[in-house]
């Protein structure tokens, strides 16, 4: 069995969680340049997202390019998307766990296991993840 190296990084969204899964979720394709720009993904169709949603993604990273693709495998509204990406020889399962604080916070859970990679990449990935969260945080708390 390959390794696999597992992140999970975590920030609270002070916006209720229908406004947290709307921005992260229902507009994926959208927002996701935002949040992570070296990343830039298309809709393989034009149908609103769900289970079975594949999306061509293109991410620029450590100078080099990678282009696959994105399959959503879970989508369950205002709790959980999960997806599984293929970016040339790199799989990652990926998923955004969406839980109510409050009726005005949430909390947004990113968790990924980077499949073929060991847990000596952590210190050059975790910081990517961890960036990402902060963004999505801001972006977010910044509408309205």
């Amino acid at each position: 069995m390959d390794d696999a190296m597992k992140l999970e990084v975590s920030t609270d969204i002070e916006r209720p969680v229908g406004k947290v899964w709307d921005f992260y979720a229902v507009r994926h394709v959208e927002n996701h340049a935002r949040w992570d720009p070296s990343i830039e993904l298309e809709p393989a169709s034009h149908e609103p997202i769900g289970v079975g949603t594949v999306i061509r993604r293109r991410a620029t990273r450590f100078g080099t390019i990678a282009e696959g693709t994105m399959e959503v495998t879970e989508f369950e509204p205002q709790k959980v998307m999960s997806v599984r990406t293929q970016d040339g020889p790199m799989a990652i399962s990926g998923s955004a766990v969406f839980d109510a604080l409050g009726e005005g916070e949430t909390r947004l859970t990113l968790a990924a296991e980077f499949l073929g990679m060991d847990d000596s990449m952590e210190e050059t990935i975790r910081p990517l993840m961890e960036r990402s969260a902060s963004n999505i945080k801001s972006l977010i708390e910044s509408e309205d």
